[in-house]
């Protein structure tokens, strides 16, 4: 279930992230891993995210994911291992809060697409998701939110 989409502008946010290039099947036993990572690094640095992680996904096909794990941060990071400085671009968005578990994403994004084109925008190929819920803090998959967003060309 989704609420109903909004259309906003967005500031640039800078990020610390992974990127990966990985296959589809492959998201669930790197996605755990991966947030740690990026979390040691930037606490090892003395910052603290000023936001919940996201996914910024470039390039999505059947087979494949191109995406970056992330997390928001007030000031650059000294690059370390696969850890380093990006941005979530300021940028045109259509926005919604899916409600549910991880396996419904695929749905919500459907939805949330059909939506988009019915209210006559033009979606750009990437898109970003804000996890607002941690799963390591609430197991009831119910009551997790995740903020999908798909940036629209101007």
């Amino acid at each position: 279930m989704i609420d109903t989409p909004t259309i906003l502008q967005t500031e640039k946010q800078l990020t610390a992230a992974i990127r990966l290039t990985i296959p589809r099947n492959e998201m669930q036993h790197v996605m755990g891993p991966g947030i740690g990572e990026l979390m040691a690094a930037v606490a090892a640095q003395g910052k603290t995210p000023v936001g919940p992680w996201c996914t910024r996904h470039f390039r999505m096909t059947p087979e494949q994911f191109d995406f970056e794990i992330c997390v928001p941060i007030s000031d650059p990071i000294v690059p370390t291992g696969r850890v380093v400085n990006s941005f979530l671009p300021a940028s045109k968005v259509a926005r919604t809060i899916y409600h549910g578990p991880f396996e419904g994403l695929g749905s919500a994004w459907g939805e949330f697409g059909d939506w988009i084109e019915n209210a006559g925008h033009v979606q750009e190929e990437w898109l970003w998701e804000t996890y607002l819920t941690d799963p390591s803090a609430n197991s009831d998959s119910s009551t997790w939110q995740t903020e999908l967003t798909r940036p629209l060309v101007k």
